[in-house]
């Protein structure tokens, strides 16, 4: 079995986040993590290798400084890291992102695709049934439990208040919940072997039938029109009452005047 996990490296939001002046993150000034939810796909995909001796490539497309999770995820026991990155990628919504992976994977053998059901940078959940729609095979999304029978992947889907039981035949993309399981940490010996293993490089001229109006900032059909940074609130008014009645009625009076009560 061969298994493609496409992960994201994703600002670390904790740090804060920067904007380059046409509204797109400054990845490179920011502090990165791999994505949370992708990290439950590439856990998912271990235990599959565990289990079945799969194969797993992992893919990202990013700035250079993405190898950092290529490399997070290797020492995790990933086989295989594949960089897509160019200058002409740069800028890309989930249409252009989508049509770039797709045009990489189809450079792979795969039974499986995996990635997250969605970045915490974007929160869209749209890649990876775009990468699905690509490559023309089936999508199970917002998977809680994956399990293999034979040419077929049954998937507990997770919905509102239940699941859905969801069958599908290989090939097969499925979006993981970072509810999923949880992820294993890096062990030392796969550190020092992943910071010894080749990543495979990959830019434009590398993807499969793909057109260059689809990629990049200039093949995005979304557009920021504002971004700016997490507002900050007031401080707030500050009333000091001498008696715990005095403190009642104002905020009696508070409430009535705000529609509250």
């Amino acid at each position: 079995m061969k298994i493609v996990v496409c992960v994201k490296q994703v600002p670390d939001t904790a740090g804060g986040v920067q904007f380059n002046p046409d509204g797109t993150l400054n990845r490179g000034a920011m502090l990165t993590i791999m994505n949370p939810d992708d990290k439950a796909g590439l856990e998912a995909a271990l235990r599959l290798k565990d289990q079945y001796d799969a194969e797993v490539t992992v893919i990202t497309m990013g700035l250079p400084k993405a190898e950092e999770v290529l490399r997070e995820a290797m020492a995790m026991g990933a086989d295989k890291g594949i960089l897509v990155t160019d200058r002409c990628l740069g800028g890309a919504d989930t249409w252009a992102t989508s049509t770039t992976l797709a045009g990489a994977i189809r450079n792979l053998e795969y039974d499986l695709i995996i990635s997250g059901r969605q970045a915490i940078d974007g929160d869209t959940a749209q890649v990876g049934p775009q990468i699905s729609e690509h490559l023309d095979i089936p999508v199970i999304s917002y998977a809680q439990d994956i399990k293999i029978e034979g040419n077929n992947v049954i998937v507990q889907r997770q919905y509102d208040d239940r699941y859905h039981m969801v069958k599908a035949q290989m090939p097969c993309l499925i979006t993981a919940l970072a509810e999923l399981n949880d992820p294993r940490y890096m062990t030392p010996g796969g550190i020092f072997d992943a910071y010894d293993a080749e990543i495979t490089v990959w830019g434009r001229n590398d993807l499969v039938d793909v057109d260059d109006a689809n990629l990049g900032l200039n093949g995005s059909p979304t557009k920021i029109a504002k971004a700016s940074d997490k507002v900050r609130k007031g401080a707030g008014e500050k009333v000091v009452l001498d008696t715990p009645d005095e403190s009642v009625d104002y905020i009696m009076d508070k409430l009535l005047t705000k529609h509250v009560i």
